[in-house]
């Protein structure tokens, strides 16, 4: 897009958004008629038929509409075909009654706030009439031409004067723009479809799973708390025996196993008094009030209301993050006590009653208890994380290579220490957050809000992550707590303009192998999370707000076991050990061979596991890395394609050479190049990178950058690319490299393996 056409787009449709039509029109009819502008002039269009649509020239917005309906995009397409059926009807009506000279039929709004947020069975809620709806109102119209109940996106405060409502195919597909925002993501159209007016309950989960896991993310947390202690004991005695006059501690000889295990139990008791500060010193957290909160999403203060008087809990206490990514968490130590975290991200970029269901999925993680454990891990991991971020800026400062090298390993190492301890409670993290979106659903009977607020929060921190160009320390070390990963938000959350979400997310839902790819991530796949919601959805009678392909896709199973085979190799590693033990054994009875003296220790069976690892890694270092030719190279254009393949595994390997913007954090905090993100004109991608001693040029030199990334491109629950080489404009290269890397982890795991197998 030229330089000059996004600050002329934005500036139209923020026009637009405060009722200046003509200005508008001025800002917009030049993109709107340009060719080269793909998407740009695709926006102006669409910015156009309102704006004409407002000030009467409805013929105009009729010819825009009917060229759209040709649009390449389905969702353009769509929308477009919906325009022109409520323009006909209305240039039909103004021939007829010619009552109304310019703009839409009037609409009155004689209908309040009337969305359900009651329990199930029961009545929906009626504002008084001294409640007077700030947001998304359902709007009666005076014409039978127009559908008779239509959702109004809400307009934050960031508006001065909000324009007329606008009718449902308009205010729908210009949801994502309602507000001004630094960054346009496109055209996105939202459904908008409905709530249950009455719904019954769902059936009672089994609570078991949760319950378990819970107990033993505990447990695992624990271990690894004292399995670290104990080394760094050791570590601490073993150098002060080196040392010269200086003796060994003897307390820290001693098993710390029952002190930690108080430790822990009385760390969760004073949890929230202790995160308060904690959050409040590291990010500012203060205090909401309900009032304040009332002003973003009556309807949330009511479900709070409603849901603590029914479980006879105290209303939880509010907290407020000054950040501008859309987050929520919930911490505490039994109900009475917990606090709900949100972010002022999320309340200006949701709806009414998008806030609502997110709230009440916050109350679900009371309600089932995981909250507690979870705000231990985040009172153990937030102080961590807080030091590897004063480190990294510490190693900042120095100047001299040689000091600069301690300390940049040091803030590695507690990085280190601070992925394992999250990732203890990465299955919790997973499974906890299918029963708070039933929960939510429930409360409310709006699962369709939910599904947008999941979407639009993607979309938020994608938008944070590109504003700042990097991901914010916030993101990361709160990632565990939030709805939605910012990993997950990279591609998802800026994909729209180019694909359709069902395209998107039809890998999370009908990809058979799509879990084993999440083992490692701290969220479950969005399109899994939504399809359940579509589900619940369905069993009250609504339509949703997405709607997934139900036949499940294709893939070899010879590729998956190619894929996993490193993986695989290690129970066939037990296999051949058990094997080898047998023959050995039969040898020694029949007297013809005697090893047993080798075979006694069972130290042989590793030697095993990581000889059938290098063979599994072996096996696949071809087929994960094939060659990269430039006549079967990807584009920047095939990106969509690309996400959109329901088939896909990481195994595929589909070479790529993408031009973008390379994003991520500078300087030590970076050096194992963790946060390394390519901003592409088809959106973000997560980037993987090994740093190779001895190249004159460091990966973090070209953040900031515009850059051509070459590399193998894999769709696995987060997309990202394996680098071969980053180039810059001006041909500096940096090589990133991964068969070498497996190549050498094969090798060294075969030679390990072969020792530990001879010498037992």
């Amino acid at each position: 897009m030229p330089s000059h056409a996004k600050p002329s787009l934005e500036a139209g449709l923020v026009a637009l958004k405060q009722g200046n039509y003509q200005t508008a029109i001025a800002q917009l009819e030049p993109i709107a008629s340009s060719q080269n502008n793909g998407t740009a002039s695709l926006q102006a269009q669409v910015g156009l038929v309102m704006a004409y649509a407002r000030t009467g020239e409805v013929p105009k917005a009729i010819a825009i509409s009917q060229n759209l309906i040709e649009s390449n995009n389905p969702q353009v397409q769509e929308w477009a075909t919906r325009a022109l059926e409520h323009l006909t009807k209305r240039k039909k009506s103004d021939r007829e009654s010619k009552k109304v000279e310019t703009g839409f039929i009037p609409f009155e709004n004689s209908t309040p706030d009337s969305t359900p947020d009651s329990t199930p069975i029961t009545p929906p809620e009626t504002p008084t009439s001294e409640e007077k709806p700030n947001d998304d109102r359902v709007i009666e119209t005076k014409s039978d031409d127009i559908p008779p109940m239509v959702p109004l996106a809400r307009l934050k405060a960031t508006l001065a004067t909000p324009p007329p409502p606008l009718p449902a195919p308009l205010s729908g597909f210009m949801g994502s723009v309602t507000r001004t925002q630094a960054k346009l993501f496109g055209v996105i159209y939202w459904r908008q479809a409905q709530r249950a007016r009455a719904w019954q309950p769902l059936r009672k989960p089994k609570l078991i799973p949760l319950r378990l896991l819970s107990a033993g993310t505990f447990i695992a947390l624990f271990w690894v708390i004292r399995e670290i202690l104990k080394l760094a004991l050791g570590l601490i005695n073993q150098t002060l025996v080196k040392l010269p006059y200086l003796e060994p501690i003897q307390v820290l000889y001693h098993d710390p196993t029952q002190l930690l295990l108080i430790a822990l139990v009385i760390l969760i008791g004073v949890s929230p008094w202790l995160l308060d500060l904690l959050l409040a010193n590291l990010y500012g957290q203060r205090e909401f009030p309900k009032d304040v909160l009332n002003t973003h999403s009556r309807e949330a203060v009511r479900v709070l209301q409603r849901c603590s008087q029914q479980r006879h809990w105290p209303l939880p206490k509010l907290r407020v993050l000054p950040t501008a990514a859309p987050i929520i968490l919930t911490y505490g130590s039994l109900p009475r006590n917990a606090r709900i975290v949100v972010s002022q991200g999320l309340l200006e970029q949701l709806a009414d009653d998008e806030i609502a269901i997110i709230y009440a999925t916050q109350l679900g993680h009371i309600a089932h208890w995981d909250f507690a454990v979870m705000s231990l891990l985040l009172l153990v991991t937030l102080p961590t994380y807080k030091l590897y971020q004063q480190v990294s800026e510490l190693g900042d400062k120095i100047s001299a290579k040689i000091w600069r090298w301690p300390v940049t390993i040091l803030a590695s190492l507690i990085y280190g220490i601070w992925c394992l301890l999250t990732g203890t409670a990465l299955w919790l993290s997973r499974l906890r957050l299918y029963y708070s979106d039933r929960v939510a659903a429930e409360i409310t009977g709006n699962p369709n809000a939910l599904i947008r607020a999941l979407l639009k929060i993607a979309i938020g921190i994608a938008a944070d992550i590109q504003k700042q160009e990097q991901t914010s320390w916030q993101l990361e070390s709160l990632n565990l707590l939030t709805p939605v990963s910012y990993q997950q938000s990279l591609s998802l959350g800026t994909i729209a303009s180019n694909l359709s979400f069902e395209s998107f997310l039809k890998w999370d839902t009908a990809n058979p192998y799509r879990r084993w790819f999440t083992i490692n991530n701290s969220h479950p796949l969005m399109g899994d999370r939504i399809e359940r919601l579509c589900q619940i959805a369905r069993h009250w009678h609504l339509d949703t707000e997405l709607h997934f392909a139900s036949e499940p896709s294709k893939v070899k199973r010879q590729s998956f076991l190619l894929q996993v085979a490193p993986w695989l190799g290690i129970p066939l590693g037990v296999l051949f050990a058990a094997f080898v033990w047998l023959t050995w054994q039969l040898a020694f009875t029949l007297k013809f061979l005697n090893l047993k003296w080798i075979y006694e220790d069972w130290s042989f069976i590793t030697g095993c596991l990581l000889i059938g690892f290098s063979i599994g890694t072996v096996m696949r270092i071809n087929s994960f890395f094939p060659d990269i030719k430039p006549a079967t190279v990807q584009t920047d254009d095939s990106l969509p394609n690309l996400l959109a393949d329901p088939s896909a595994l990481p195994i595929d390997s589909v070479s790529v050479r993408l031009v973008g913007k390379l994003l991520g954090r500078q300087g030590t905090s970076n050096t194992l190049a963790q946060d390394l993100i390519l901003q592409s004109s088809a959106g973000l991608v997560k980037l993987h990178h090994i740093s190779w001693l001895g190249q004159s040029v460091n990966h973090q030199d070209l953040i900031g950058r515009q850059i051509i990334v070459t590399g193998w491109f894999r769709r696995g629950a987060t997309p990202w690319i394996d680098i071969q080489t980053l180039e810059t404009q001006s041909g500096k290269t940096i090589h990133s490299p991964h068969p070498i890397w497996s190549t050498f982890l094969a090798v060294a795991a075969q030679a390990w393996g072969a020792y530990v197998f001879l010498t037992g």
